[in-house]
């Protein structure tokens, strides 16, 4: 354990985390009980499964042990050891070992290659292609049902990413320049994908309680924007809800995306850097427990 934090110090931070967890979660939560859904901000609550009151529970992450605190002491993957209660990384490793070997492989694969742009966000429209079953079907496509199919066919599609291909009608898979698989993820996927990003947030809770609660925040909020992007560069008309298209059929709407593309790749790359030091963290923690650190 490198650090030791007393109450004083480690209650504030996890009101802090409350706090931000609580503003981020405001608007879902107000909508969940009205009965009300928003195709934009609700995405990380139904597509992802880590619920807001998850969200907003407070982890030190590994190696920082807690005095005074008995809600830690009870809670899974915890041990308390002469009044200061800490991860169990060796629990951790024996319980959720094969997980976090897999997530340390993914993100230092990704991190390893280039980001690929100029997607355009496509599998969106994809989703809808030559189809009557809309998604948002209570938000109108922004071209139309002909004008959406045009886009499709009038562009080379580029999806790496198999949570999103696996959703493109059939009449449109054909027109990617790959079939990805389950499989093949450790092979395909690439920092310049939006839902690469995105899914940094799955796997920060995924490792949860051994990653500390703000970098699990960072990628909420990093996810979070990346889904606007998303749905303003889709064919649905979100201006009503306050959403600027994006208009990725023109030149001006390409180099926009392109642009924001980028700038969630770089802020990807850092957030991905510090999943992988928590992998690798928790592994030697492990072993310096006698766990042993899991092969490669």
């Amino acid at each position: 354990m490198s650090t030791c934090l007393s109450y004083a110090a480690w209650a504030p931070l996890a009101a802090a985390h409350e706090r931000r967890a609580d503003a981020l979660t405001a608007g879902h939560r107000q909508r969940r009980r009205g009965g009300r859904a928003h195709p934009v901000e609700d995405f990380l609550f139904t597509y992802y499964s880590h619920r807001p009151s998850r969200l907003r529970r407070w982890h030190p992450g590994v190696g920082v042990g807690l005095r005074d605190a008995p809600d830690h002491a009870g809670a899974g993957f915890y041990r308390e050891v002469d009044g200061v209660t800490s991860l169990d990384a060796s629990l951790f490793v024996a319980k959720r070992g094969a997980t976090l070997r897999f997530v340390r492989s993914l993100l230092a694969a990704t991190a390893g290659r280039p980001a690929t742009l100029g997607c355009f966000g496509l599998h969106e429209w994809a989703m809808v292609y030559r189809s009557g079953d809309i998604r948002h079907e209570d938000w109108p496509l922004r071209l139309g049902g002909a004008g959406t199919d045009e886009v499709v066919e009038r562009h080379t599609v580029r999806c790496s990413h198999y949570d999103a291909f696996r959703f493109f009608t059939d009449e449109a898979r054909p027109h990617n320049t790959l079939q990805p698989t389950r499989e093949q993820q450790l092979a395909l996927e690439q920092p310049g994908c939006l839902h690469v990003g995105m899914d940094l947030y799955k796997w920060a809770y995924k490792l949860s309680p051994a990653v500390p609660g703000d970098l699990v925040l960072d990628c909420f909020e990093l996810a979070r924007d990346i889904r606007t992007l998303d749905m303003q560069a889709s064919p649905y008309d979100l201006s009503e809800l306050g959403y600027r298209p994006v208009p990725i059929e023109t030149p001006e709407g390409k180099a926009e995306y392109v642009r924001r593309q980028r700038e969630f790749a770089d802020r990807g790359q850092r957030l991905r850097t510090r999943l992988h030091t928590v992998c690798e963290q928790v592994e030697d923690a492990a072993a310096l427990t006698g766990a042993g650190r899991p092969p490669a």
